[in-house]
């Protein structure tokens, strides 16, 4: 049993349970697809779940607890124990990052295992069963996909980049940004990246902690980052596990590059949970930054300095308290909304 502090350089032992625990998940995800699918949802038919989620997340999350006895657990199939937030390591596994693509028999899914160390992600492994590839990486030493250095990023100019298929289809498709390759999981987007596969990602909904962790640890290990899409940086095993905004990461000449595009084109963000000590809290009127200081549910989407639409919501309550705004992009925000907190009343 290990409970040791450890620097990045030092996880050898970290990274062999990872790899191993992905590899062992990906055969229970094959195994249940060969015996078929019970699909439930969440909150919304946009938010799948399987047997196949619970039960690789119970084997991997067993496994790591008791390995690492002294080190934090946070799984989006598990209840989240806040005992986490006292442990300087912590584990982030999304047992599927994909269950949509899981469940309608499409490959691009995956198993991710993230180690984020004082908030930084610093080791991520995933593992994608139906093309066996496995992106491994610890920042300070390098990625591999199935144990082999992966090639040196791009120089451009010819920017690959991917996208949510779920956004193209729904808006991004109009955008004439070009580059753009649609798919799935956003967990191996960010191991595509890390492995010289694409160049740069970004989203203009929000993602939770362990959509992410690991595909952003891989990043990292590759020489770029991952950041939300105001420009700041992202910090991991928070109280909630959300950042509640689009993203933006890539190679650095990449990132550089589609920050420019994001603003140039006006493609939105979303922003939940807005306050006070946000920098797109400045786009509400002035008499509405008065009156909603400390409300706990205003939501927004915008894009280049531009108030879309505002959603209020009572988190509590799931009570709608007022929606304004272009209505193809407060049906959108309002999508985000829902998949965070669950069904709206009205």
């Amino acid at each position: 049993m290990l409970g040791v502090m450890t620097t990045p350089s030092d996880l050898h032992a970290e990274l062999a349970l990872a790899q191993d625990l992905a590899r062992e998940a990906g055969e229970l995800l094959r195994e249940h697809l060969r015996r078929g699918l019970t699909v439930e949802h969440k909150t919304s038919a946009d938010d799948p779940v399987t047997a196949a989620d619970r039960e690789a997340s119970t084997l991997i999350m067993t496994r790591l607890a008791q390995v690492f006895t002294l080190d934090g657990l946070l799984s989006e199939e598990e209840e989240d124990r806040q005992d986490r937030l006292s442990a300087a390591r912590v584990w982030i596994v999304d047992p599927i990052d994909g269950t949509k693509e899981y469940s309608t028999g499409l490959p691009d899914y995956c198993v991710s295992i993230g180690l984020a160390v004082g908030g930084e992600p610093v080791l991520g492994v995933v593992y994608a069963p139906d093309t066996d590839e496995l992106f491994s990486g610890v920042v300070g030493r390098g990625v591999t996909l199935n144990g082999q250095p992966v090639p040196a990023p791009s120089a451009g100019p010819d920017w690959r980049i991917a996208v949510s298929d779920t956004e193209h289809g729904r808006e991004l498709h109009r955008s004439g940004l070009t580059g753009m390759k649609p798919s799935g999981s956003i967990a191996l987007k960010l191991a595509r990246l890390a492995a010289a596969q694409a160049d740069a990602t970004f989203t203009m909904s929000p993602r939770s902690e362990w959509d992410i962790a690991a595909g952003h640890a891989l990043l990292r290990a590759a020489g770029g980052d991952l950041r939300r899409r105001d420009g700041r940086p992202i910090r991991y095993n928070q109280s909630r596990p959300n950042i509640e905004q689009g993203l933006i990461g890539g190679t650095p000449g990449a990132l550089h590059w589609l920050d420019a595009q994001l603003r140039q084109h006006r493609l939105p963000s979303a922003h939940l949970g807005l306050t006070s000590r946000d920098p797109a809290w400045t786009l509400l009127p002035a008499p509405d930054r008065a009156a909603l200081d400390g409300h706990p549910g205003v939501n927004i989407r915008h894009a280049d300095g531009e108030l879309l639409a505002l959603l209020i919501v009572n988190p509590q309550t799931r009570q709608v308290e007022r929606a304004e705004g272009d209505a193809f992009h407060l049906d959108r925000l309002t999508r985000d909304v829902t998949r965070a907190l669950g069904p709206l009343q009205s």
